[in-house]
């Protein structure tokens, strides 16, 4: 074992002297409480940022090495579990030692627990990634794969029955397999190659899933100001989402507003199964009063426990709250370094980090021939919600989704607060063959039309705030009226209202073309010379902004006697007119 001895200690940054057998990355434990650490630089002494609080270290005490990286344990157990940055199991750590995590506490990613195991392979030549076992791990059928690397004929194969994690039940060429291996969290876990993106990720939101869509392995952006809905979004896109394995990583956020995450998240009921939401959810909090470090490395381990459950072939959604408070321990480790900073303080490698993040995304096939995906949504908190900061401006460059939250949509209740004007998605391209074959060829007319509408009334908007809405032509009344009921019936949604909360396509769709039915309809009384006032009076836009809470997302027939609605407020208002 490799010893080293602390020489100089600056917050979670240590200079260690005594040996030059240290490794890159290579994970040690320091002093006897045995705090985690990684190294991160040999320049002469070694450089160890420690993943817990150093108080009480002092210069002399002994630094060893393990010979391995950063790794985080992979098998069954980790489907509900809540973890801290570096994969202890935190609701372990409670029963142990109480609700204060003290420095060096140690226990075990994985549980001792026994596992009904089915085995899938006893005998011939296995390759890395190959499926051997099965079990049921919560809502989800566990896969147990050969660790990439390994690869020969089965010389020993278990029977059917319980086993633990650390239970062998195969030997290839030699070598053990259990039912748990270790994986570096800063390398991406191989695949056969990468899939082009072709299908949604359907989240049930429409201002997403019809404005700004984002792809099954696709990354998107998160960027609000404090108070604008970025955490309430993320829970709606982890119970409604159709993904089959939820991550999320609570990054640096505050310890109270991480808690009710906690809380929620256990009590949420998925809409898919009718269990608990925590059956298919893995949970990483790492609160801003954590040790920063662990805040840098928590979306490292969030995304390789992603790469994990899709190598098993399913798709999973992670959510990141928030890359913002990555990015700021990445640059309190910066500074505590004496590297040269960017700018506002932020490291220079500070694009590349987020690169080397985002990257991870992607629809894949797995070595097993399975099909998978990893689809990554990061909040990003610019600091007054100025989106011109560094961390926004280099998530834009590596995720093409990009939903931004406004400010003053929030605090006129609309919610989501995502901004038709500000937000985009590069997917829609790649996409366009499954709209046209799963919601019909009008889908990307009818969502081009709304966003006209929209980009007009912003314009109108500003006309309207020098002169007043009086001065302006019929028609252009018009478009301010359908652009209200569009923000108001279409994009604004309830999450607590039991049929608005979630929205399946065919219902966006038919809402989207009664709401265009009725603009040509109201074109034509306006070309007749009928004052909007009267088009107004009939009260048929209060009754299609209604549309959303009035019918049931199992009943989509009654949509249809809306088109009836339009064709008598048509008939009426022409024959009064005459």
């Amino acid at each position: 074992m490799t010893t080293g001895v602390i020489a100089g200690i600056n917050g979670p940054i240590l200079t260690v002297e005594g040996t030059d057998e240290f490794i890159m990355s290579e994970m040690v434990f320091v002093s006897d409480r045995r705090l985690v650490g990684e190294i991160i630089g040999i320049t002469g002494p070694a450089t160890v940022q420690v993943f817990e609080d150093t108080s009480g270290l002092r210069p002399g005490e002994k630094v060893y090495g393990t010979g391995r990286p950063l790794s985080v344990t992979l098998g069954p157990g980790i489907i509900g579990n809540i973890f801290d940055g570096i994969q202890r199991p935190l609701k372990a750590i409670e029963a142990e030692s109480g609700i204060f995590i003290p420095s060096g506490v140690h226990s075990e990613s994985l549980s001792d627990k026994k596992w009904p195991m089915r085995m899938l392979k006893r005998e011939g030549a296995v390759t890395g990634g190959e499926m051997i076992a099965e079990t049921q791990e919560a809502a989800v059928l566990h896969k147990i794969m050969v660790p990439p690397g390994i690869s020969g004929e089965i010389e020993y194969a278990a029977e059917d029955g319980a086993y633990s994690v650390n239970d062998v039940i195969m030997r290839v060429a030699g070598q053990e397999i259990t039912l748990c291996h270790k994986w570096p969290v800063r390398r991406s876990r191989p695949v056969a190659r990468r899939e082009p993106i072709s299908r949604p990720l359907i989240t049930g939101q429409r201002v997403i899933d019809t404005l700004f869509p984002i792809a099954q392995g696709g990354a998107a952006a998160l960027p609000g100001g404090f108070g604008t809905g970025k955490t309430m979004l993320q829970h709606q896109l982890a119970k409604w989402s159709d993904a089959d394995v939820i991550i999320y990583i609570g990054c640096g956020e505050r310890g109270n507003e991480i808690t009710q995450v906690l809380e929620e998240f256990s009590k949420l009921i998925d809409p898919h199964t009718g269990r608990p939401l925590m059956e298919r959810t893995v949970m990483i909090a790492n609160t801003s009063n954590m040790p920063v470090a662990a805040r840098e490395a928590s979306i490292y381990t969030g995304v390789t426990l992603a790469e994990y459950y899709r190598d098993m072939g399913y798709h999973v959604a992670v959510m990141a709250d928030s890359s913002s408070r990555w990015a700021e321990a990445l640059r309190e480790l910066s500074g505590r370094l004496e590297e040269m900073p960017a700018e506002e303080g932020f490291p220079a490698y500070l694009a590349s980090r987020l690169s080397q993040f985002y990257e991870r995304a992607g629809a894949v096939k797995n070595l097993n021939e399975t099909e998978g995906s990893i689809t990554l949504i990061g909040a990003v908190s610019p600091a007054g919600g100025d989106f011109s900061e560094p961390v926004t401006q280099n998530t834009k460059r590596f995720t093409r989704c990009f939903w931004a939250l406004d400010r003053s949509l929030a605090y006129s209740r609309h919610f989501p607060a995502v901004h038709w004007l500000t937000s985009y998605s590069e997917y829609l391209d790649d996409l366009s063959g499954w709209f046209s074959e799963n919601v019909g060829e009008e889908f990307i007319n009818h969502r081009k039309e709304i966003l006209r509408i929209m980009q007009e009334e912003s314009e109108l908007m500003e006309i309207v705030r020098l002169v007043g809405v009086d001065v302006l032509p019929e028609s252009q009344k018009l478009v301010l009226e359908i652009a209200k009921t569009i923000r108001l019936g279409f994009i604004q949604q309830n999450a607590f209202h039991a049929f608005d909360t979630f929205t399946p396509f065919d219902k966006q769709m038919k809402m989207m073309e009664i709401i265009l039915y009725l603009n040509e309809k109201c074109k034509k009384l306006v070309g007749m010379s009928i004052p909007m006032r009267l088009l107004v009076a009939d009260g048929i836009f209060d009754k299609i902004i209604a549309i959303k809470y009035n019918v049931p997302n199992d009943k989509l027939e009654l949509l249809d006697r809306y088109y009836k609605e339009i064709d008598g407020f048509y008939d009426r208002v022409y024959m009064n007119n005459l």
